[in-house]
């Protein structure tokens, strides 16, 4: 799974370790999931995609097998 979360962490000017303090996990957390190592919960998702304003959608890129068919 791809994410954008890096991409919109940049856009606004926010390190890791700030996303990871509002998000309440360690910032070890926030580089997993940037690298695509880590799926989130549900409730992780919907508090990344508060944080960026946006739709959960727009920051999960699912590929290959992770796809409905």
């Amino acid at each position: 799974m791809k994410t954008l979360i890096k991409e919109k962490r940049l856009e606004r000017n926010i390190t890791q370790e700030e996303l990871a303090n509002k998000l309440k996990v360690s910032r070890q957390t926030i580089i997993s999931l940037e690298k695509g190592k880590y799926k989130p919960s549900l409730i992780l998702a919907h508090k990344l995609a508060q944080t960026f304003d946006c739709m959960i959608e727009d920051l999960f890129i699912f590929e290959g097998d992770e796809n409905i068919d």
